[in-house]
């Protein structure tokens, strides 16, 4: 039995947490098999096992320290859906609102609607902001 190169064993981890990266989308494992790269380049460079080592620590981190801030400062926004799509949104009264209820038109649907504030009351044709979804209402102000 022949020994294997210590370069082959940094390519062989390279490819083992390259696995996980693919499984799990965890970039993480990605500049870890970055470092080993690296790694198995310092070995095959004649690099002893501490340069070696060293190497792949030095990358690994020196990857997730700046890439990781970089990449997720790129990242898309994520798009609210649903009932945090209409929070924030603007709507306009149909129907007088108050504490007890009443009736908004709000992303081209007739809702019903109450006033956050019950002392408040809002008339037909006035613009009013979504706060919440309670259910089927929308709390307006």
């Amino acid at each position: 039995m022949t020994d294997i190169d210590a370069w082959v064993w940094w390519l062989i981890g390279a490819v083992g947490l390259g696995i996980p990266l693919v499984l799990t989308a965890m970039p993480e494992f990605g500049m870890f098999a970055v470092g080993a790269v690296a790694a198995a380049v310092t070995a095959a460079l004649g690099g002893g096992v501490v340069a070696q080592v060293l190497v792949f620590v030095i990358v690994s981190v020196a990857l997730i320290a700046v890439v990781r801030p970089l990449a997720n400062r790129h990242q898309r926004p994520q798009h609210r859906t649903g009932i945090d799509a209409l929070k924030g949104r603007s709507a306009l009264v149909l129907e007088r609102v108050d504490g007890a209820g009443g009736r908004i038109k709000l992303a081209g649907e007739i809702w019903s609607a109450r006033a956050l504030d019950a002392d408040v009351s809002y008339e037909p044709g006035q613009s009013v902001d979504v706060v919440d979804i309670d259910g089927a209402t929308a709390v307006v102000m």
